[in-house]
């Protein structure tokens, strides 16, 4: 007898999907709102659909004392591994200029089509994402995410709070 099962993982209660060590398999729900995001120093995200026009005061900046605004896309998926309905927010340029690319091709087209993987490997300023699309495939899963409201992080609300 063992204490635990010897592949035990603890469930995941978060909205928000983030990437591990390893594949990291979804499939996208839902059409990606698209905005700037940036920090602040109170470690609380603020987001906006426009680009911010001036550098916020609030802003926090890291150890060279830069300040960074990112480029988002944030869309609904189900991940695999935590079997569960999350918000997967992308400012990774590797990882959407390969969806983009998948998107552009006529024979993949829109990923709510099929699977995407994105495999993460390495650590901080050496963390490396490969993303590659599975063949196209049905989703059977029966989700509804009619009350999942992704605009609601412009206005730090919970999307989930529908």
């Amino acid at each position: 007898m063992s204490f635990l099962e010897k592949n035990y993982k603890m469930p995941v209660s978060s909205n928000y999907m983030k990437f591990v060590e390893g594949k990291n398999k979804f499939r996208v729900l839902s059409a990606a709102i698209i905005g700037w995001e940036y920090w602040t120093t109170d470690n609380k995200p603020v987001r906006s659909e426009e680009p911010f026009e001036d550098m916020p005061e609030d802003i926090k900046k890291d150890k060279e004392g830069k300040a960074r605004i990112n480029h988002f896309w944030a869309f609904i998926v189900y991940s695999y591994e935590n079997k569960r309905v999350q918000i997967l927010e992308l400012t990774q340029k590797s990882i959407m200029n390969a969806i983009k690319s998948y998107l552009d091709e006529p024979d993949w087209g829109d990923p709510v089509g099929y699977d995407l993987v994105v495999t993460r490997s390495g650590a901080g300023f050496d963390t490396e994402y490969q993303t590659i699309a599975n063949p196209h495939t049905k989703f059977t899963e029966k989700i509804d995410i009619s009350k999942i409201k992704l605009e609601a992080m412009f206005t730090n609300e919970d999307p989930f709070k529908g």
